[in-house]
């Protein structure tokens, strides 16, 4: 059984009715931005929705820049209302712009102990958020816990707005240690036993899928220093074990030093399209005339060993570039347009290709 993922940045999804962040980003009726437009916004979101994974549209579809929960009802709708639920908790980013999951309610359910959250970070005005949606695989004990991202814009420049991503970055980082470590009072209370090592272990391989629009490359430096994100599985393939030296009072599992200092690594699986000339989900900058690979899935260990029921197949990912929505001259995104004085009809359909790729249910 394979389960389909996707994650798509759908280009300023703001409803029709007024809002003070909508008119300073004029996506106003005087401005063009009406119910017609709308509706005609998602119809061509819903379009490209229904192609993916050779038309039969993702399982769990991440996506961001959407301005409340009522719009990503209203794609439902156009796609199969008895296939999808969405998990959507509003930000206080400061553009009023949210990120959402649709999922497969025949195949996932929300866990009833840890319902979705959006996590802000600490920086000087209220940004988009990170967003934890912890499922769990209907009839089964497989959990998978989903963080979807929109990370602070290159809009002021890249090496100026950096700071910004960093910290984002490393509150993730923080964010998944904590799903996959017990803290400080559990691990000080746990007998020193071959049992307990085992526990460390469990939670060390959770199922941990990251996806979003990182406004970062895979190379940049928020991804790998601050986020432990790489194509490498140098320290991925590290496990929790016991500290072998002399005078360690422990026998079979670490020094609470040494375990409060690990930190988990991911596994960027996009590393393979940064090796093809001009291959990216956003053209950003027309003076270098090539794409950028913003948008991207990360996994966990657990993930990518397939050690708790589920294994992300890293082959199966690819840049979703439908016909439809690429230029005629290149493979580049046409984004969204419309009409201030609505004579033309809106046409394109977003500034960002989607990611698509698969996980294994063993």
């Amino acid at each position: 059984m394979e389960l389909k993922v996707a994650f798509w940045n759908l280009q300023n999804l703001f409803d029709a009715q007024l809002s003070p962040i909508a008119a300073d980003l004029g996506f106003t009726a005087e401005e063009g931005w009406t119910e017609a437009v709308v509706e005609a916004k998602l119809d061509k979101l819903a379009e490209v929705i229904r192609l993916m994974h050779d038309s039969t549209m993702p399982d769990l579809l991440g996506v961001c820049e959407v301005e409340n929960k009522p719009l990503m009802e209203r794609l439902i709708s156009k796609l199969d209302a008895e296939r999808y639920d969405v998990a959507h908790v509003e930000s206080p980013d400061i553009r009023g712009i949210d990120v959402s999951l649709l999922y497969n309610k025949q195949l996932f359910h929300l866990d009833p102990e840890m319902p979705p959250r959006a996590i802000k970070v600490a920086n000087r005005f209220p940004t988009r958020d990170i967003f934890e949606v912890p499922l769990r695989l209907n009839n089964s004990d497989i959990e998978l816990i989903v963080y979807i991202n929109h990370w602070p814009s290159r809009s002021r420049g890249r090496y100026e707005s950096e700071p910004l991503r960093m910290t984002v970055a490393n509150h993730l980082g923080k964010l998944i240690d904590d799903k996959l470590k017990l803290d400080r009072v559990a691990y000080l209370s746990m007998p020193d036993t071959d049992e307990t090592l085992q526990l460390l272990n469990r939670y060390w391989n959770r199922n941990v899928l990251v996806m979003g629009d990182f406004n970062d490359e895979p190379f940049d430096r928020s991804i790998l220093d601050y986020l432990k994100a790489s194509s490498g599985t140098d320290h991925l393939e590290e496990v929790i074990k016991a500290d072998r030296y002399s005078g360690n009072e422990r026998e079979n599992t670490p020094m609470p030093k040494t375990y409060f200092e690990e930190q988990a690594y991911l596994f960027n699986c996009m590393w393979p399209f940064l090796a093809q000339p001009d291959i990216g989900t956003l053209y950003y900058n027309g003076s270098t005339n090539t794409m950028n690979l913003l948008d991207q899935f990360m996994i966990s260990r657990g993930l990518y060993y397939g050690e708790q029921g589920l294994k992300f197949d890293c082959e199966s990912v690819e840049i979703f570039r439908p016909d439809i929505m690429s230029s005629r001259q290149k493979q580049r995104p046409v984004r969204f347009e419309f009409d201030k004085d609505g004579i033309k009809p809106p046409k394109g359909y977003s500034d960002h290709f989607p990611i698509i790729g698969k996980i294994e249910v063993l």
